[in-house]
């Protein structure tokens, strides 16, 4: 199959567009060429966290990439077929580990067999979903596409350093349903509330 060619430029020029494309390159195991990575961003080419939700689509099919290196602009991503994966990778920043899952869960769910991962770098750090938001909004739509993922934090991390640790199963999925969301029913609203080496007060206090 000839390769695609995805221009990282479109739109706002940020990762998503990077991320989306390796994703499904992988899933219908179309060659892929991503150029002008991130050029709407102040910092243009792939960050640490980019770098790492490529290396965990790669390793679920045994992909060949080119260009896989912070600052990069271009990538070349050829995918084989899908197979089981466990990986553990430190984004070694506070990088955002949500948006790493957020495409390596759905490619993980067209696998033959269960993918597990153990992922280190940042849990709720800004202009990205939190973790409480990834497992308490994000899982539960995928659950409702006919996607079982299992998530659990074990070290929150935030910004500058990272750290924080997140462990994650993803099952094979038989096949992915659509989602309707009109006319869903609504429910409560819950506030969670975190702090990290500072008394259970301040975490409380935040609820206020």
């Amino acid at each position: 199959m000839s390769e695609a060619v995805v221009d990282g430029s479109y739109g706002e020029g940020g990762g998503q567009i990077l991320r989306t494309a390796v994703a499904l390159s992988a899933i219908i195991r179309r060659p892929v060429k991503v150029i002008k990575i991130r050029a709407g961003r102040p910092n243009p080419g792939l960050r640490p966290q980019h770098v790492g939700a490529i290396k965990i689509i790669a390793s679920m099919c045994d992909a060949e990439v080119e260009g896989l290196n912070v600052g990069s602009s271009t990538i070349f991503f050829k995918p084989k077929k899908l197979v089981a994966s466990e990986m553990k990778y430190g984004i070694g920043s506070a990088g955002a580990i949500t948006l790493l899952l957020q495409v390596a869960v759905i490619v993980a769910a067209k696998a033959e067999q269960k993918c597990s991962f153990e992922i280190i770098g940042g849990t709720d750090v800004k202009w990205s979903p939190t973790i409480d938001y990834f497992n308490y909004v994000f899982i539960p739509a995928l659950k409702a596409l006919g996607i079982d993922v299992k998530l659990a934090v074990k070290r929150r991390g935030y910004y500058p350093k990272g750290g924080g640790l997140v462990k994650v199963e993803v099952e094979p999925a038989e096949s992915i349903k659509p989602l309707t969301l009109i006319g869903q029913p609504t429910s409560p609203a819950n506030i969670i509330s975190v702090c990290s080496q500072l008394p259970p007060e301040v975490a409380k206090r935040q609820l206020n």
